[in-house]
This record gives structure tokens, sequence and C-alpha cells, in this order.
């Protein structure tokens, strides 16, 4: 350092160099050396020691932190900088291509694991019940097998069996690239998905192996997670199977109405013929009810008679730009090729169709069964039918027709039997329903074609005896007896509180008795047992018509069959059935208590009990009553017919109608009821009822009271 000289001032630091800091400034504590902060090393340590060697480990980042850090720089780039500074407007909102894109990569990536650990995960399952089709089995009352339905339904057919019109007519309706694709249609998928989301449906977009999963492997159920399973089933399948068995399994087992799974018991079902017979025509029009037989089957109804002729259309012109039809042989299919009227294949027997039809309509109510739920079968139907009762009343009334087309073979064109037995508890014992199911579907038993007539009468009586009747319109309600005294004249006026009854042309109605017969004042039990209108007509008036027709429901007839609420409603103006109208008579002999009829006692499936609804017993009207009407009943039948098997002990009566359209006898023996009807109709003009010529026999020999009276003969 140089020393300062005398005389020379003393130098001062460069002001230029110095820092100068306002008086007013505070230094930061961010850039205090803090020294607790610091590391001391422990007396004695090497300043090159093992904590010098500890802190460099700690300071040293781990691999994952230098990986993080080198991927640093790439993560800012595709961290979107909301908002975006380079852009304007909507812009500086919008996710730059590269955030798009490794979204669109990460979403894909996840996408693909979720779909490769379900493919995983999925295991095909066993074949469900739409794979293992029965057949359902009805038994006697007895429980012996009274008949089979639906056996005859499916049968498997292999693919070589089938012609290859109709294999390519089934793909060219159902998943054109069948044999291409890997069992599962993406955008139809998708599409149900959108369904499902919108409206609950999840119909459509199944390929042809997605349908035979859900044929075979699943339920009907329509939901996203069925349908999900389906489509991993179906990839799963597609790699196990190859397309033809594929393709063979799905003909085999699809529904095409009429109770038939599979397209050979179809063929047999709408053309009578074996699969191997069938048209490329034959074949899209089978094709078509594979969107849903209830829309297709062109004999159900105009409109899908029009739906089945367009589809058939479409069906042959996409096979044709498929290729798989020429359209030289497309030209040849200009007519739609009509199926048969009715399945061939229910053909269970004459009668037994009848028994059938009553006991399947009830099944499919009571247990509430769907008609495609029933075509699957598996189900053992144990009827009430007993088949004695049936034997007799079939013969019986099969006797009466063929003699009567003998005698009368002109007026028994026309003529119509029905007849039902049904007991005090409710049960139908027997039916006859007709010639033949096959040549006459409808069921003659169950029909509410003709009036009743006088054999209605029991009605009235019972409603009269059990509410009493009003004389005046203000008076007192009087008892009625079956001693009870009317006027039983021809020609007597109907009269009300007020006077005659005027019908609507102005005319006050009179009294028509049968025959035009008078019998002067007569009590209503002597008036029941010789079917006497008059006195009928003026106690339902009395009574009220209201009561009357309550008391008839109440008793089983059906409310539809009723009659207009006039006077003619206690001359029988209602129409009931065979079976109604026994089904009322055996409220009588049932003590006044009623219980509707059924057909089917108990109902099973593969052995296991289905719930079953079986009515119960309603009264209708006291049992005091009852009795009196089964009484007078038993008089009325001893009366005409004082040789009557079980004479005193059965109940029963007659009725004929005004215009002599309708024959009936209803009677009871052993607790159980039998109606028989005989009525004129030519269905090829019209459904009006026509006289019957003298073909149901006279008053005091009648045909309806010969069959009656051979059927309920006990049998050994």
């Amino acid at each position: 350092m140089t020393e300062r000289g005398e005389g020379e001032r003393p130098q001062r630091p460069d002001e230029t160099m110095q820092l100068k800091v306002p008086a007013s400034f505070r230094a930061d504590e961010t850039m205090q050396l803090r020294v607790g902060d610091l590391e001391i090393p422990e007396a004695g340590a090497s300043p090159g020691g093992s904590s010098r060697l500890a802190r460099k480990r700690e300071l040293r980042p781990s691999p994952l932190r230098r990986l993080a850090g080198a991927a640093a720089p790439y993560a800012r780039r595709l961290r979107p900088a909301y908002p975006r500074p380079d852009r304007d407007g909507w812009r500086r909102w919008m996710p730059s291509w590269r955030q798009w894109a490794g979204a669109a990569l990460a979403g894909t990536g996840a996408g693909v694991v979720f779909l490769g650990i379900a493919y995983a995960a999925t295991d095909i399952p066993d074949l469900n019940s739409y794979a293992k089709q029965q057949d359902n089995v009805f038994f006697w009352a007895s429980g012996a097998p009274m008949a089979r339905t639906g056996w005859v339904q499916r049968q498997d057919m292999p693919l070589k069996d089938v012609p290859e019109d109709v294999r390519n007519a089934a793909i060219a309706a159902e998943n054109a690239s069948f044999y291409s694709d890997p069992g599962i249609s993406l955008k139809g998928i998708s599409r149900a998905l959108l369904r499902t989301v919108g409206s609950g449906d999840t119909q459509g977009g199944s390929t042809i192996t997605q349908q035979y999963v859900k044929n075979v492997y699943l339920n009907q159920d329509q939901t996203v997670s069925r349908k999900f399973t389906e489509a991993m089933i179906a990839l799963k399948l597609d790699n196990q199977m190859s397309k033809d068995d594929i393709l063979q399994g799905y003909l085999n087992t699809s529904w095409y109405g009429r109770g038939t799974y599979g397209i050979q018991r179809a063929a047999q079902a709408y053309y009578g013929k074996d699969v191997g017979e069938l048209n490329a025509s034959e074949g899209a029009m089978l094709a078509a009810l594979l969107k849903g037989a209830g829309l297709y089957d062109p004999t159900l109804s105009a409109a899908n008679h029009a739906r089945a002729v367009e589809r058939w259309k479409w069906i042959l012109d996409r096979m044709v730009e498929l290729g798989k039809l020429s359209k030289q042989e497309r030209a040849k299919y200009t007519a739609f090729p009509e199926p048969l009227k009715r399945n061939p294949l229910y053909d269970t027997g004459q009668q037994t169709d009848y028994l059938v039809e009553l006991a399947t309509s009830y099944v499919k109510k009571a247990a509430n069964i769907s008609d495609k739920d029933f075509d699957l079968g598996g189900y053992q139907i144990y009827t009430t039918f007993d088949k004695n009762r049936e034997t007799q009343l079939t013969d019986e009334v099969t006797k009466a027709r063929k003699q009567a087309q003998k005698d009368d073979p002109k007026n028994a064109k026309a003529a119509h039997y029905g007849a039902a037995s049904v007991g005090a508890d409710g049960r139908i014992l027997a039916v006859y329903g007709g010639p033949d199911h096959r040549t006459q579907g409808y069921n003659e038993s169950n029909a509410t074609t003709v009036p009743a007539g006088s054999a209605f009468q029991p009605f009235v009586y019972a409603a009269g005896l059990e509410h009493g009747v009003r004389k005046t319109r203000e008076g007192p309600i009087e008892q009625v007896t079956p001693r009870s005294l009317y006027d039983g004249n021809n020609g007597a006026l109907v009269r009300t509180p007020e006077g005659p009854y005027w019908d609507r042309s102005g005319k006050p109605v009179a009294v028509k008795n049968d025959q035009g017969r008078s019998y002067g004042t007569i009590s209503l039990r002597r008036a029941l047992a010789l079917g006497v209108n008059g006195p009928f007509m003026q106690l339902g008036m009395d009574t009220g018509l209201d009561k009357v027709r309550k008391t008839a429901e109440d008793s089983g007839l059906l409310s539809s069959s009723i009659g207009a609420m006039v006077p003619a409603l206690s001359t029988g103006s209602s129409t009931p059935s065979a079976i109604r109208m026994a089904s009322g008579y055996s409220t009588f002999a049932a003590g006044g208590t009623h219980t509707e009829p059924y057909s089917v006692r108990k109902l099973t499936r593969n052995g296991a009990a289905v719930d079953l609804a079986i009515p119960g017993r309603q009264r209708a009207m006291s049992e005091e009553v009852a009795g009196e009407v089964t009484d007078a009943l038993t008089d009325a039948l001893s009366t005409a017919h004082p040789a009557a098997p079980g004479a005193g002990k059965a109940a029963g009566k007659s009725g004929t109608t005004e215009k002599d359209t309708a024959s009936w006898f209803v009677g009871t023996a052993e607790k159980v009821s039998t109606a028989v009807v005989v009525y004129r109709i030519d269905l090829t003009k019209s459904l009006e009822p026509l006289p019957l010529e003298g073909i149901a026999g006279t008053t005091g020999d009648s045909v309806p009271y010969g069959i009656w009276s051979r059927a309920t003969q006990p049998t050994d």
C-alpha cells in the first residue's frame, strides 16, 4: 500500500462504484443468510467426510425425477395454456392439435385395455332354455296324458340340408357382412346404445352372431349390460366357431312365429314342406319373419301382409345386390309366396284341439305367460277335463249331427251344436266345440251367438226371490215366493208402476207365450216348470231389470252377453255360451255360490310349480233362494220328461226362442251342470241365426234334451 504524501488529500471511493441504498429500503428476508438452514458439521468431522457424501446423495435426483425433468419441456408444450396467448376469439380457448391427439391416444388406449380385460374375463355360458325348447304336455283330470304340443315345432337341421338360397336370404335380411365381420357390428352397437339412452330400445344393430348368442346363451332383456355381454361373447364365439356352424345354430334357434323355432319347422308351418324344398322366394318370406313374426306373418292382418310383401321384395333385391341371386332368377319371383292359413303341425285330434285351445288360453292369462314364452315349451298342463264325460258328450253330439244329416241334409248343412259340462266348483269337465278343429276353428261351446230364450228364466226367478218386488214407485218392497201368482195369459200387457210399458214404436208391449198358449193366473214355480213367458216378463219389471242383470252376471253369465235393458231381457234376449249357461246353472247346484269356470287346475314347468290363479267362490244369491230355484228346476224336468234319468234328483230346463232360432237344454245331475244348444247359421252368407226348421226336434222331444240325457248317464 503506498503511503500518502504530505499535502495529499485522502482518497475516497469512487461514488459511481458504490451501491446506494435509499434510507427507506428494508432488506428482503429471502435474501438473508439464515444460519439455521446451514448444516454445521460436528466437531472433529472432516470437511470432506461422510456428511458431504450424504449431502451429495440428497441433492442427486432419482431416475424417476430425471425422467420427469427430461419430459417436462414436452409436457409444458402439451399442457394447454388458457387462454392461448397466440390465438384470438374462441380459438384462444381451444386446445392445440397436440392436446387433442394426446387425449385421443389416451382414450383409445384406455378403451383397448378395458375391452381386452372384458374379453379375457368373458366366458361362454351354458345354453339357455331358448336353445332347449320342449313340448307342452296336457293331462286329463285323471293325470293321464291328453295331448302334446310343441314337440314337433323345432328340429335341428344340418346347414348342408338348407338350400343356399334360403341361407343367403337370411344373411341378406339380417347381416350382409356375416362371413367377413368379427361377429359384432360397432356401428350397430353404437346405434343400439344411442337408442337405449334415448328411448330404452336396444333392438337393432345385431349381427347374426350376436343374435345367435342372444338366442342360446342369454335372456331376452333389452338392457345395455346384456348388449355388452352379447358383444363380448359374440367376439369370443366368432374366434372359436366356424361361420357355418354359427349360421347353422342361428337358423335352428330363431323364432319364426306360429309356435315354431328353427327354419325346418318354419318351412313346415308356413308352406307344409321340408326346408330342403324351399326356393329363394319362400326363403325370403321366411327371412322377413326374423324381424318379428308378430309384424310380418302375412296371415295375421292386412297390415302384416303389406309389410311382409314389402320386405320380401327388399330381401330378394338385396340378394341380387350382394351377388347371391342372379337378375334372371330374381325376375322369376314376381308373385308373393302366400303361406298356409294355419299351422298344419298343430294337430292333436278332432275334439282334443278344442280342449287344448281352452286350456292354453286359460294358463296364459291365469299364469301371465306370453305367447312366445309358452311356445318355448316345457310346461305340464293339468286340465280339469274328464275323459269319460268328454267321450260321452262328443259321441252323443256326433250321433245327433249324423242323424240330422241323414234326415234333413239340406237344413243340417247350416246346423251347429255346442255343449259343455261344468262342475259346481267351476271345473270345466267336458266340451263339444265342433265337428273338427281342423275344419271349424272356432269353439261352439264358447260362442256367444244365439239367445238363451226361456232357459234364462231361472235367473229372473232367482232375482225376484232374492230382492223382492216393488209394485208402486214409492211403495214398499214386497217379498216374492214360489207361490206368488202372476198373469200367464198370452197377450197380457207388461206393466210399470205408471201403467203399460210402451216400446220405441209407440206400442204397448204384450206377452208372447210359446205357441200362443194362455195359462190364466199361475204361480211362479209352476210358470217356470211350464216355461211360461208372461209371469217372468212382469216379474223382471217388478224386481228391476238392473237386479235381473246383476243376478245373471253374479251367477256366471258374461256382461258382454247380457241383452238390452228392456222387458225382453227376462225372456232370454241374452246370448251366453254353452259354457256360461252351464256355469250359471251350477251356481244353483252350489247353494248360491259361484266359481268362475276354469280348465286348468295345476301348472308346472320342467317339474317346478308355476303360480296359477284358480278362481275363488263368490256369493251370488242366498242358499235358500238357490234351493228354491233348484226345486223349481227339478219340477220342470219331471214335468217335461217324467222318464228322465234321475228324475226327482236331476234338475233342468229347456229353452226356446221367439223366432225359433235356437233350442237349449240346461240341466244338473250329480252337481254337474250341462248345457246343450242347437242352432242354424249359414256362415257362407251371414252370421244371422236362421229358423231351426225342425232340425232340433220338438218341444217335448228336443235334440238338446236327448243329448243331455244320454251324455249325463253314469258310466261303468
